[in-house]
C-alpha cells in the first residue's frame, strides 16, 4: 500500500506541472486563444499517435511502460493515460470559455485534484460512502483552489470564482464515469461561465 500511494504521490507532483499549460496561455501567448487552440490540438495528435502505438505495438507498449509503468494506474494499462484527458480538457476550456475563466478552470485540476489525492491519502480519515475520496482530501482541495484563485483571479468577480471551487471541488468527489481530468476543468468552466452572466 505504501509503495501504491508513493506512486500515486509521484504521479500527482507531475500532474502539478500541467500548470504550464493555463499559465503558458496567460503569460506567454497574452490569451491568444486560437494560438493556444492550435498548440494544443497539435499537441493532442501527437498525444493520441502515442498512445495508439502503446496500445497496438507491443514493443512500443513494453518500452512505455518500462519508462513509465508504476505511475499508471490499472485501467490505464488498456485505456487512454491521464495525459490524454489534460491535454484534451485544456484544449476544450480554451475553445469554449473565457480566457480568465479558461485559465482558472485548468488550473484547478493541477492544483486542486494533486491536493485532494495526496491529502485525501496521508491525512484523510472521513471516506464518503462507497468512494475512497475523503472529507480531508475535498477540504484540501476547496481551499487550495480557493487560495490560487485569490492569487491568480484579480481579472474576475470573486463570486465567479468561489463557484468555480465549489463545483470544480464536488467535480472531484462526484463518482461518475468521467475522468477527473475532463469532469474538473469543464464542470468549474460551465458554472464559472453560467454565473459570469448574472453577475
Amino acid at each position: 500500500m505504501k509503495k501504491k500511494q508513493a506512486n500515486e504521490v509521484i504521479r500527482k507532483s507531475i500532474h502539478v506541472c500541467s500548470l504550464i499549460i493555463p499559465f503558458s496561455y496567460r503569460y506567454i501567448f497574452n490569451y491568444n486563444r486560437l494560438l493556444m487552440f492550435l498548440i494544443l490540438l497539435g499537441a493532442l495528435i501527437l498525444d493520441f499517435a502515442i498512445e495508439m502505438a502503446r496500445l497496438e505495438q507491443p514493443t512500443f507498449r513494453k518500452l512505455f511502460h518500462k519508462l513509465f509503468g508504476p505511475l499508471l494506474r490499472r485501467h490505464e494499462r488498456r485505456d487512454f493515460t491521464g495525459a490524454t484527458f489534460v491535454i484534451l480538457s485544456a484544449m476544450l476550456c480554451t475553445a469554449f470559455f473565457k480566457p480568465e475563466i479558461a485559465f482558472l478552470s485548468m488550473s484547478y485540476l493541477a492544483v486542486g485534484d494533486t491536493l485532494a489525492a495526496t491529502v485525501g491519502m496521508t491525512k484523510g480519515k472521513r471516506k464518503y460512502l462507497r468512494q475512497n475520496k475523503t472529507l480531508e482530501g475535498s477540504l484540501a482541495c476547496f481551499v487550495g483552489i480557493l487560495i490560487f484563485s485569490l492569487i491568480f483571479g484579480n481579472r474576475i468577480n470573486p463570486l465567479i470564482y468561489v463557484v468555480g471551487c465549489l463545483m470544480a471541488t464536488l467535480a472531484e468527489i462526484w463518482n461518475i464515469p468521467v475522468d477527473d481530468n475532463i469532469k474538473i476543468p469543464i464542470s468549474a468552466g460551465i458554472a464559472m461561465s453560467l454565473f459570469n452572466i448574472f453577475v
